[in-house]
Order: structure tokens, then sequence, then C-alpha cells
């Protein structure tokens, strides 16, 4: 049997059990203020190389968003994509990473949605729970929902906002993900966009982190590739000579 079928088949077995369990957890979700004085926040995204989740997170100084410490997680992907369940692909490679951290923020940036999902517990909001965290979601696209007077609207119930951040380019999609208000999530986004970014400064430094650990990565990859190639030219031509 096809090993990528076998596992289809197996994840897509899970996927009602997997539904219920969120539902579960979404209740969990607290989406009023429940964090103290912000003095650092954190933004946190992913990267993949074959089949590892790479995880970075930075963290910054919520005052001068001077950045203050890096830290990654590489992961094995516990399964393939699916929509509606990102968090159980991504999220356990977010949970190493941060639970790495000498400086835990006092809320975190996801990209990613929050309540903004089909069961109201997506990657932010999940996250946020996993790790008893203050999470807002950020993403660069919706695919729920309709939008109302830049309102986010599903079933007469606003789960988020449409924000313009960079001059030319598409608008952000903020959520509330876990123990935060969305007045709050506006503001604090808002507090940490700088002009020319069209993701605010967490998520747009996490961003370049996470690549630039992808990237370093590959190049190790690719040398011990080409280590492996050139020992085994080298017995090749020994054994030529003998």
């Amino acid at each position: 049997m096809n090993i990528r079928h076998k596992h289809t088949k197996e994840v897509n077995m899970n996927i009602n059990d997997l539904k219920k369990e969120q539902i579960k957890l979404a209740k969990k979700v607290v989406l009023k203020d429940d964090y103290e004085e912000i003095t650092y926040i954190g933004g946190v995204d992913q990267a993949f190389l074959d089949n590892k989740v790479i995880s970075g997170v930075v963290v910054m100084e919520m005052k001068t968003l001077k950045i203050v410490e890096k830290k990654y997680a590489v992961v094995e992907a516990p399964m393939q994509y699916i929509p509606g369940f990102l968090s159980y692909r991504e999220g356990p490679a977010i949970v190493e990473a941060i639970t790495k951290l000498d400086q835990r923020p006092e809320m975190l940036l996801v990209d990613g949605n929050g309540i903004l999902h089909p069961r109201r517990i997506g990657l932010a909001s999940h996250v946020g729970i996993l790790l008893d965290i203050p999470t807002i979601g950020v993403a660069k696209k919706i695919s729920m929902g309709e939008i109302k007077d830049g309102k986010i609207m599903d079933e007469g119930r606003v789960l988020g906002i449409e924000l313009k951040t960079k001059e030319y380019s598409k608008p952000i999609y903020i959520s509330q993900g876990h123990r935060v208000s969305l007045k709050s999530c506006e503001k604090i986004v808002k507090q940490v966009s700088v002009e020319g970014h069209k993701m605010p400064e967490p998520l747009h430094e996490a961003h370049k982190y996470v690549n630039k650990v992808r990237k370093k990565l590959m190049s190790k990859k690719d040398a011990q590739k080409n280590r492996k190639e050139n020992k085994e030219k080298e017995h090749t031509r020994r054994d030529k000579e003998e």
C-alpha cells in the first residue's frame, strides 16, 4: 500500500475525533482581556522542510520593538495539511519553540486564525490554550465569513476584523486567540505595526527568522548530501585503483 495514501486514510478516520476535541477546546477559549501589562510581545511563524515543521518565535520589547530573544524548533509533521486542523500539524512545533524561551512574552501573535474558524478554535486559540498564554490570530486571508464595514461576520457574530496596514497591499485579518478582547487585539496589532510592513513587526521578524533557519538547515542538509556523495565517489575511485 502507498504510505502516503495509508497515512491519509488513517488521518481521515480520526477527523471526527479531532472535531469533537476542537469543540471541547473551544469552550475553554477566553474572549475577554485576561493578561498583565505587556512588557514583551512575541510572534511565531512556521516554515517547512521535507516532512518537518520549523517553528520560529521572536520576542520583542513592547515599547521599543527591540528583539530580545529568538528560538526555533524542528518537529516531524504529525499529519498532512487538512483545512480546519492546522493546529494539529503546526501546534507541536510552536509549543516546543515557545517552551525554549527564557523570556516568555505576555502576548503572542500567531500567523493564523483564532476564533475565525468553523469550530471557533483556530491555530492561535488552540496554541493559547495549550500554553495558557494570551494570543492574537493574524492571517493574510480568510476562508469563511463575510466582511461588513471592516468586521468579519459569521452566523450573526463578529469573529474578527479586517485591517489595512500597508498602502497598496491587501489587508490582514485579526481575530481573538485566547485571553484577549477583539478591541485589544486591534489596539495591540496597530501598536506593533511598522510603516512599510504588511504584518505586525513580531510576525514580520518571525517570518524572516524562520525562513533564515530553514535556509540554514537546507544548506546543512545539502552539505551532508555532498559529503556522502564525495565519500561514495572516493570509495569507487579506490576500488578501481585496487
